[in-house]
């Protein structure tokens, strides 16, 4: 997890459904869905909500993406980034280009698997925090979360670049930190793809549960319920979480 999303994709979704159906839903609800696993995607789970209250007639999904888009964006995607005006300026991140030295000192390959639109992806992590052309599988390069293709594409690819084997025996582990119940499902399911691959799932609370212990070791457990093998108190302490898996 790079950036604290609560007052941007969290937020857009709320008022996208708002948008539809007057109740804007608090991040308590949306915990919910996104706990159930299948709601990566936020314009799904945007559409889900508002089916589960009753909405009807539904939007169509390319008018609720626009509406979505506006909320998030608030200008065009595709545009330059200094002219967006919507939530994504209210992104803290929650890392720095100095966790991927460490990364690179440690003789760890890294890479992201987002379920975020390209432009979004790649604005936080080119130019918010300076990483040159990071390898990257964004929307629409492969199947949403829990889907395990984009992390398999990403796997081989990395392992490709840096001269080693096809996944399987006598390759090193593949770890994969997430902040919801279908990252650490999009594990299990390559696990099932590539059985004689290690994978390792790291998973950490999103930062607006950090305030409430309770909700957040209620959300923890959820992780590890779902299948977790780790949860990291933070996105900067997987390196050391990773440390068991490099001896």
């Amino acid at each position: 997890m790079i950036r604290d999303v609560g007052g941007s994709y969290r937020r857009a979704l709320a008022e996208t459904v708002h948008h539809y159906s007057g109740w804007r839903p608090d991040p308590a609800t949306i915990d919910s869905l996104k706990a159930e696993g299948h709601w990566n995607n936020d314009w799904d789970a945007s559409l889900e909500l508002l089916r589960r209250r009753g909405q009807t007639p539904l939007p169509a999904f390319d008018e609720l993406v626009a509406v979505f888009s506006g909320f998030y964006f608030g200008g065009d995607p595709a545009g330059d980034p200094a002219a967006w005006s919507g939530f994504i300026g209210d992104e803290p991140l929650l890392v720095d280009a100095e966790l991927f030295a460490a990364l690179d000192a440690a003789g760890i390959v890294w890479g992201f698997v987002s379920g975020a639109e390209p432009p979004s992806a790649r604005f936080v992590l080119e130019q918010r925090l300076g990483l040159t052309a990071p390898p990257l599988i964004a929307m629409g390069d492969a199947p949403d979360k829990p889907d395990p293709s984009g992390l398999l594409q990403l796997s081989a690819r990395l392992l490709a670049d840096h001269g080693s084997n096809e996944l399987g025996p006598g390759c090193p582990p593949i770890a994969y930190l997430g902040d919801t119940v279908a990252d650490v499902q999009t594990v299990l399911n390559a696990r099932l793809q590539q059985p004689e691959q290690p994978f390792i799932s790291l998973a950490v609370a999103p930062p607006h549960l950090h305030a409430d212990r309770v909700a957040r070791e209620r959300y923890e457990t959820q992780l590890q319920q779902a299948g977790a093998d780790r949860i990291v108190a933070s996105t900067t302490a997987a390196l050391e979480s990773l440390k068991p898996w490099l001896a």
